[in-house]
């Protein structure tokens, strides 16, 4: 048997990947997939990172962040320079293309947002705001990286 407690996790769950989903296609209509736009969102609200770093942030091994920036390099996304003290070790930066791609993907997610919240309540929207406080402070116990908003 459920609890209510239970039942509305769910649901929260449920509405999430809902949501990750919509916003996902926001991304791919202005031509900017998951995985860039999560990197990309890295570099331009944490700063310069490591691959490794990078990958360890995202969750996905070296080999494959390395063609991930790689393919974003390409289209002038990131800019990846050895660091002055090791030449072994890169240095990936959001370049100025990039940090424009990410904030004008990033308002396009907002804006869809607001559409399909436009109908929320003053009430509806006051208990978002305590649901967004409750995961934040959740996500800041959790984690031992700063996370992009």
């Amino acid at each position: 048997m459920s609890t209510p407690r239970a039942t509305v996790i769910e649901r929260f769950h449920h509405a999430a990947i809902r949501m990750l989903r919509s916003m996902r296609a926001v991304d791919e209509a202005g031509g900017f997939s998951g995985p860039r736009a999560s990197a990309l969102s890295v570099l331009v609200f944490v700063g310069p990172q490591s691959l490794g770093d990078l990958a360890a942030i995202e969750g996905v091994k070296p080999p494959t962040m390395s063609r991930l920036v790689k393919a974003m390099q390409a289209e002038g996304l990131v800019d990846a320079r050895p660091q002055d003290h090791d030449q072994r070790q890169i240095r990936i930066a959001a370049s100025e293309r990039g940090k424009r791609a990410l904030m004008k993907a990033r308002e396009r997610r907002l804006e869809a947002l607001q559409d399909m919240l436009r109908d929320a309540s003053p009430a509806e929207i006051q208990a978002m705001e305590k649901v967004v406080a409750l995961l934040t402070r959740s996500f800041e116990r959790r984690s031992q990286k700063p996370e992009a908003p």
